[in-house]
C-alpha cells in the first residue's frame, strides 16, 4: 500500500462529502424557509452513514444542525 496516495485519496474524498454535503443542507434550509416550513430557529439531529461495501464498513456519524 502507498501511504501517501491513500491518505490523498481519502482526504480528497472527504473534502467532496464536506463540501457537497454543506451546500445540499443550505440549500435545502434556504428553501424550507422560502417556502414558511421553518422560522429558522431550529435545530434538526442529522446523520451520516458512511459505507465501504468492499472493506465490510458501515459505520453512523449522528450530531445536530443549529440554525441559531
Amino acid at each position: 500500500m502507498n501511504d501517501e496516495a491513500f491518505n490523498l485519496s481519502v482526504r480528497k474524498f472527504l473534502k467532496m462529502v464536506g463540501i457537497n454535503s454543506q451546500r445540499e443542507i443550505e440549500r435545502a434550509v434556504a428553501k424550507a424557509i422560502a417556502d414558511g416550513t421553518i422560522s429558522g430557529t431550529e435545530s434538526f439531529p442529522a446523520q451520516v452513514t458512511l459505507h465501504i461495501a468492499g472493506l465490510g464498513l458501515s459505520v453512523d456519524f449522528k450530531g445536530e444542525i443549529a440554525l441559531e
